[in-house]
């Protein structure tokens, strides 16, 4: 009679367990690459607010070089036309790191970026390895509007 009872009780567990489901979906991210980043980004958030009007940046990445472009608005209040290179390293407890140097013996990025959630629908994040509370949200876009581009004072031609 134990034994009947011991395995209704395994039985009623194991039911109990099994109808359990996972609430939250689970979307799919992509691996962190050189190939996955190719194409150009835009600034959409900052620490979780919406960038002010007139500030803008937008990252153009090249895979084969593994170079940048970037024009920006936010730290100064001229836009910037900035280049240089960009190096993806795969750490094993904090995952994807992204770093760069800029062009021209400028020196280095400010920070290193862990970067999360590259979906395949265009978007992914990036948080300063250093300061957690320092996390930048990024959107795939077609191409760094016209207007920007003179702005900055870039000639295509010289691209």
């Amino acid at each position: 009679m134990k034994n009947i009872f011991k395995l209704m009780a395994l039985f009623a567990f194991l039911f109990c367990f099994s109808s359990c489901e996972d609430d939250e979906p689970v979307i799919p991210t992509l691996e962190v690459t050189p190939a996955n980043l190719e194409g150009t980004w835009k600034l959409a958030e900052w620490n979780g607010a919406s960038l002010d009007e007139g500030t803008y940046c937008y990252v153009i990445f090249n895979r084969k070089e593994q170079t940048f472009e970037m024009y920006q608005k936010f730290d100064s209040m001229y836009a910037r036309y900035i280049t240089g290179s960009f190096s993806i390293e795969n750490n094993p407890y904090l995952g994807y790191i992204i770093s760069g140097v800029y062009d021209y013996g400028n020196g280095d990025w400010n920070n290193k970026y862990i970067v999360t959630d590259l979906l395949e629908s265009g978007s992914m994040t990036w948080t300063s390895k250093d300061d957690e509370s320092d996390v930048n949200k990024y959107i795939r876009c077609e191409k760094v509007p016209e207007e920007i581009i003179a702005e900055a004072k870039v000639d295509k031609d010289e691209e």
